[in-house]
């Protein structure tokens, strides 16, 4: 009986992998095909040639984009929406967080304040309404109007203070009887310890704000302020973008629609692509403890 029991696990654990292998060869095929077709020639991506390994080996998809005016402006308009995004983001998170965490004694009405923010998550005024107030605050063409209306988010609220609210209280009571008040505790007890359930945090406002295009779509009038995703989607749904650029004649025959699309969605991931490792061993203790407890 013992044998068959661990022969059954032994299967178990084998197709665990197999799916899991599978699963993640899906994921990153498609990517390793961008890279390879962005490193290859002109004709050998109009050709189909390419499957996992560049043909004919360029660099002349990087060296057409990265003098491309259009992509470097949207670059760091990414760039400046994601630092503000993210500290804007994270500070207000937090700061909600932490007092929903506390017991109803401690903060009056707290029960009101967490149903209103569920509220808000599962209703919302719809896409005219956000855009009538984003137009009537003066923020349209501007860098808040990427990041004032979806700085907060409901989901990290709860997934923080769940984590909060599991955290040992008696580490607060003995703070606040050596004379510490809320912003020492926070700051010096109660993030030190919520390391995981932050970096989860992080990890999905970088990602937020780094892939969001459809705000920069409806909210920019004038292309010259569009972030990266938005430029990013225009350029695949468009046509060829050497048409666009009359005066480029001398990389026409080294590269193409194929390539320069492939080279310019993999430096759009490539950001995320470098943090993500760094958080990954923070995100799966995170978003459970921040999901189960309290």
């Amino acid at each position: 009986m013992l044998h068959q029991v661990s022969f059954g696990r032994k299967v178990f654990v084998a197709g665990n992998y197999l799916f899991l292998i599978s699963l993640s060869l899906l994921c990153l095929l498609p990517l390793i095909q961008v890279l390879a077709i962005s490193f290859s020639s002109s004709s050998a991506a109009s050709a189909g040639q390419i499957n996992l390994l560049p043909v004919d080996f360029t660099l002349s998809s990087y060296a057409y984009i990265l003098q491309k005016k259009e992509f470097i402006a949207s670059f760091l308009i990414t760039l400046q929406r994601f630092g503000l995004g993210f500290v804007i983001s994270m500070g207000l998170a937090i700061l909600s967080a932490y007092p929903l965490s506390k017991e109803q004694h401690d903060l009056k009405g707290r029960s009101f304040y967490a149903w209103f923010f569920v509220f808000t998550m599962l209703f919302s005024g719809g896409l005219i309404p956000t855009y009538m107030v984003v137009s009537k605050t003066g923020l349209i063409d501007t860098i808040w109007a990427l990041v004032i209306p979806g700085a907060v988010s409901v989901f990290n609220v709860i997934l923080l203070l769940n984590f909060f609210r599991g955290l040992p209280k008696e580490v607060e009571e003995s703070a606040f009887m050596d004379g510490a008040g809320h912003w020492t505790v926070l700051c010096r007890m109660i993030l030190p310890m919520s390391l995981p359930v932050l970096a989860t945090v992080a990890l999905f406002t970088m990602v937020f704000h780094w892939n969001s295009w459809f705000d920069g779509l409806i909210y920019m009038n004038f292309p010259q302020n569009y972030p990266l995703s938005t430029y990013l989607q225009l350029m695949v749904i468009n046509s060829n973008p050497m048409k666009t650029d009359p005066n480029n004649l001398t990389g026409i025959m080294e590269i193409s629609e194929r390539t320069t699309r492939s080279a310019q969605i993999f430096l759009g991931a490539l950001p995320i692509l470098i943090v993500y490792p760094f958080l990954q061993r923070f995100f799966v203790k995170g978003i459970v403890l921040g999901s189960v407890k309290g």
